[in-house]
């Protein structure tokens, strides 16, 4: 069979043909490929797992904690974050899940709520992953625009709701902004879902991560929202993938029926570790980046215009010049790696960075892009 680049094999699904690989992969390959690369695209945390939560995970191997748990989850790690989520929600119909990362538990909640042409709302700037999870389910995206800091325009969210709407997802602290949103605008949206009896699924991968005011969750004005959490950049085992989901009870015993049939379950002795991970403070890490965050901002504010992000790990800049692709090609010749604020967004203007990286490199890519500003060739 000959095909040409432009073909698609016969064999392969619609569905999959319509999305395209993440933009984020691309500059993967391309800091393979340069010798010396400055790169501020990874969006995973720099520090090293701590090593109580090493030691649990080997631990766990040596004691031969390495066959199928129960897909729901080991039962003393549910049990330690059903106690904590019933402490700070109290909430009677609120059930605990553990999957296979944040990634599987998006997967496994679009897939238990959203049938062929469903309508599901996420905001822009989004997470580059949503916009596949709705075309893989066969649901419709509906994109609605945040204002200019990036916060989110209810009458907006109103507006965009119609008969098929099904679910709202919200993410905060949010990738790529790093905005936090307002607490009154969560209640809000929380509001808002309950009165038109849609599911609002919150994307709280971020939440240990907070630098200006305590994390706020929609799930305290709306018993029916899905939070969906994780333990990757919390405690830098993004590779581990291990993630935990607790909303209404029908939702999480869907969501669990159909891990049976995919994930099977999340990783035993990562569940393990998880444990452990619950145990370590991590406040040192947070203070870190909280500082990196106030360097960087202070550094490049001459420069450009930023909305100083209140959480995670990213900083998301409006372009100072040209397009996205001209902006990270001048930055790619300076062997600078940042990702495009396109692959978030359906509008071409900002592009991220990641703070996420050792101190040195920050510096230097600090310096490439006060550079680039004033010079773009």
């Amino acid at each position: 069979m000959n095909l040409t680049a432009t073909q698609s094999h016969p064999w392969i699904a619609d569905r999959a043909n319509r999305f395209d690989s993440s933009g984020i992969r691309r500059m993967f390959n391309l800091a393979r490929q340069l010798k010396n690369p400055v790169n501020l695209s990874i969006g995973q945390p720099d520090f090293p797992v701590p090593d109580a939560v090493k030691a649990a995970m080997n631990r766990a191997i040596a004691e031969n904690k390495n066959g199928y748990t129960s897909t729901e989850g080991i039962p003393p790690l549910i049990d330690r974050l059903q106690s904590r989520v019933d402490q700070q929600l109290g909430q009677s119909d609120r059930r605990v899940m553990i999957t296979s990362g944040t990634s599987g538990a998006l997967s496994l909640a679009l897939m238990a709520m959203v049938n062929p042409d469903d309508e599901v709302i996420y905001f822009d700037p989004w997470f580059v992953m949503y916009p596949a999870l709705v075309e893989m389910v066969g649901g419709v995206s509906v994109p609605v625009r945040t204002t200019s800091d990036f916060q989110i325009d209810l009458n907006a969210v109103e507006n965009a709701i119609t008969d098929r709407t099904k679910v709202i997802i919200v993410n905060s602290p949010c990738n790529p902004s790093g905005v936090c949103l307002d607490e009154n605008i969560l209640r809000g949206l929380a509001e808002l879902a309950a009165r038109h009896n849609v599911c609002l699924i919150s994307d709280e991968i971020y939440s240990l991560f907070v630098y200006d005011e305590p994390h706020h969750t929609p799930a305290s004005f709306n018993e029916n929202v899905l939070v969906i959490d994780g333990f990757s950049k919390s405690w830098g085992m993004t590779g581990w993938r291990v993630g935990w989901a607790h909303g209404p009870s029908q939702i999480i015993d869907t969501m669990a029926k159909i891990q049976q049939f995919t994930f099977v379950c999340a990783p035993a002795p990562a569940q393990w570790a998880s444990l452990a991970a619950l145990e370590t403070d991590m406040q040192p890490q947070i203070d870190h980046f909280r500082h990196r965050r106030d360097r960087v901002v202070a550094a490049l504010s001459p420069a450009y215009d930023i909305v100083s992000p209140g959480g995670a790990f990213y900083v998301y800049p409006r372009l100072p010049w040209g397009t996205g692709e001209e902006f990270m090609q001048a930055a790619i010749a300076r062997e600078l790696l940042i990702i495009p604020g396109n692959i978030f967004s359906a509008s071409d203007t900002h592009f991220r960075i990641s703070i996420a990286v050792a101190d040195e490199v920050l510096e230097r890519g600090v310096e490439l892009l006060l550079e680039l500003a004033k010079n773009p060739g």
